[in-house]
């Protein structure tokens, strides 16, 4: 699987933000965040209704090596959770980019996109980190 898929945005906390229209977009935490985590065995994400704040925390992760925060890419309201990954966290290491989507947001401040890295600009951010 590509390590960063061209269509998506990417914040420096490795999460990716697939925009699904004017109002929401889709979050997750990128291949390359889920390679350094290891096996992922708990997530904790917000509840629907929640509000997240860009480059705040908005839940954690746990894998075998560490527990992380992940943080929010976008400000706005949480309106879709991805209830199948509290059965089945390891979705995220297999298929970070599809299934292991977590949460859907409507964004408070579309502008905040811009803050994001297009897929060129992640990829050269990662390859200074590996």
């Amino acid at each position: 699987m590509s390590k960063v898929k061209a269509a998506f945005k990417y914040s420096n906390e490795h999460e990716w933000v697939e925009v699904l229209d004017k109002e929401q977009v889709r979050v997750g935490i990128t291949h390359f965040a889920q390679e350094q985590l290891g096996d992922i065995v708990f997530i904790e994400l917000p509840e629907e209704g929640a509000v997240v704040k860009a480059n705040k925390s908005m839940g954690t992760v746990e894998s075998v090596k560490a527990v992380s925060d992940i943080y929010s890419p976008i400000s706005g309201e949480v309106v879709e959770v991805n209830g199948a990954l509290e059965e089945a966290p390891e979705t995220i290491n297999h298929d970070a980019y599809s299934a292991g989507w977590m949460v859907i947001v409507k964004m408070s401040n579309p502008e905040e996109l811009e803050q994001l890295m297009t897929a060129e600009q992640y990829e050269a951010f990662i390859k200074e980190e590996e």
